[in-house]
């Protein structure tokens, strides 16, 4: 391993590549550290430690809620604009069209998605600011019209910021920027968590540290297994002729990933499984059936087996959504019967297309379950042992594998891929 380390690091353009990487990551966690003038950040830090539901967008936006930083919302609201628009992909035809136009239709889209993520900060920011004004702390010093709108659009130009570090990231083709984000803030938590761990340890909870050691090794492994397991279908080139002689078809295999999701479906699923709650808070003060509503949605998801069945569910649907939107049986039908290419046993054309489709929902299937299971063993392990401690380490160590899965890929690909320009 090291040698390949080494290796890596004495090629030029991978090295520069992995420094600019760190150096955005760097940026990223100085500027989760300058609070928004004129928040207690004392009674914000009561008041995250008694909301289940804000302690987990503390957690998942990289620790920047609880100093109420310039880029305290994340990435989340460019992320609800993905899924947004990947929707309305499959439902406006004319988005559906330029889906379907290559490189130059994507970039129309995410385009349109970079301007929807603005309002839609603005919206998240209101939001916010409105609940955190209704807790019984006093979080805001003097919470006025001209400090409502300077903090919103603060922090919604932060949001923007960190969408345009991500794509800085993205580009140098080191792994996905938005999840390598996420990934720098949840690992940012570590030190403080392991902290917390040497202080408040004691030998009476030496089985319940065991199990969750063991709980989170089992994670590991699950994830790998299921981000590197793929199936091979056997292709074969048909003959051709070279000059006066005649060449064998060659033989190659087409690989089809367990799960072609990667971690999009864990961050799809922790954001729609948010959204209820959020929206129900502002309404929890409320009188009237209203009232009586928001109070209803807001204990049912403090439900734990509701909150794991529904998140289950979730990362489930959003397996089987993005990987339809990725995976295209009918294009890799066409390419093949292009290359002279068919696999043994299947007809080209219609036939490939369904049984490329059939065996992709097979795996899928397998893939699909085994990430939701993985997603909600911490929450099984903490309704058996009583403790909240390992709700958020499950869902953020299935991120933080999966990204350094993906990334490790990505650089791999590229020392390759020098490897190959100097021969």
């Amino acid at each position: 391993m090291w040698d390949r380390i080494v290796h890596l690091w004495h090629i030029k353009d991978v090295r520069n590549n992995i420094l600019f990487v760190l150096a955005m990551l760097v940026i990223f966690r100085i500027v989760a550290h300058i609070p928004v003038p004129g928040v207690n950040l004392t009674n914000l830090e009561r008041f995250l430690e008694g909301s289940q539901i804000f302690g987990l967008l503390n957690i998942f936006s990289g620790g920047t809620m609880e100093n109420f930083s310039l880029v305290m919302l994340g990435v989340a609201p460019y992320i609800t604009a993905s899924i947004i628009f990947q929707l309305l992909t499959m439902i406006i035809p004319r988005l559906e069209e330029l889906s379907k136009e290559g490189e130059s239709g994507q970039q129309k889209i995410s385009m349109y998605t970079r301007l929807a993520t603005v309002p839609l900060g603005l919206l998240q920011a209101y939001g916010t600011i409105k609940l955190l004004s209704q807790s019984q702390y006093q979080i805001f010093d003097n919470l006025n019209t001209t400090t409502y709108l300077t903090i919103m659009i603060t922090i919604t130009a932060g949001t923007v910021f960190l969408m345009w570090l991500g794509e800085l990231i993205t580009e140098k083709k080191v792994g996905n920027g938005i999840s390598l984000l996420i990934f720098a803030g949840i690992v940012s938590a570590l030190p403080g968590a392991l902290q917390t761990f040497a202080v408040n340890y004691t030998s009476a909870d030496l089985f319940r540290y065991i199990m969750f050691a063991l709980v989170g090794l089992l994670t590991i492994v699950g994830v790998v297994i299921m981000s590197e397991g793929q199936r091979n279908i056997p292709v074969t080139y048909a003959r051709q002729n070279f000059g006066q002689r005649a060449g064998a078809g060659a033989s190659n295999h087409l690989p089809l990933r367990v799960n072609m999701a990667g971690v999009i479906p864990i961050i799809f699923a922790i954001s729609v499984i948010l959204f209820p709650s959020l929206v129900a808070q502002f309404f929890v003060g409320h009188g009237g059936f209203l009232g009586d509503l928001a109070r209803k949605t807001v204990a049912l998801f403090q439900n734990q087996t509701f909150y794991g069945v529904l998140y289950f569910l979730l990362v489930v649907a959003f397996t089987y959504f993005y990987t339809s939107v990725v995976f295209h049986p009918q294009k890799m039908a066409e390419n093949l019967q292009r290359q002279g290419a068919f696999i043994p046993g299947i007809r080209p054309g219609k036939e490939t297309e369904q049984y490329l489709a059939s065996t992709m929902n097979r795996l899928l299937l397998v893939g699909a379950l085994f990430l939701g299971v993985i997603a909600i063993l911490p929450l099984v392990v903490q309704s058996f042992f009583g403790t909240q401690s390992l709700l958020i380490g499950g869902t953020s160590l299935l991120i933080v594998v999966s990204v350094a899965i993906e990334t490790a890929k990505q650089i791999d690909a590229q020392v390759t891929m020098h490897e190959y320009d100097r021969v």
